[in-house]
């Protein structure tokens, strides 16, 4: 019997990808955006492909403002960047 692959939408490409290769940020109950590496904390979830391009995409369309339901400053953005380089370079 073959295993489902849990499937996500980037918000950045819209493109649908299996949930492990994308990131997951959230918004916790305390308006706090998070990046959720592990994919379990508590919050409203949002994913993003581990990579600028997509970033810059969510910035630029909203999505990430839309799916989370937040208005999200431009620090934090730049914080995911700093996040996202990280990611890159593993």
């Amino acid at each position: 019997m073959n295993k489902k692959i849990p499937m996500r939408q980037c918000v950045g490409c819209r493109e649908m990808k299996p949930k492990r290769e994308l990131i997951r940020i959230i918004r916790t109950a305390e308006e706090e955006l998070l990046i959720d590496a592990t994919g379990k904390k508590n919050g409203r979830g949002a994913y993003i492909c581990p990579n600028r391009d997509c970033l810059k995409k969510a910035v630029k369309s909203k999505g990430l403002e839309r799916s989370l339901k937040i208005a999200i400053p431009q620090e934090i953005y730049q914080d995911f960047e700093k996040e996202m380089e990280k990611v890159e370079t593993r």
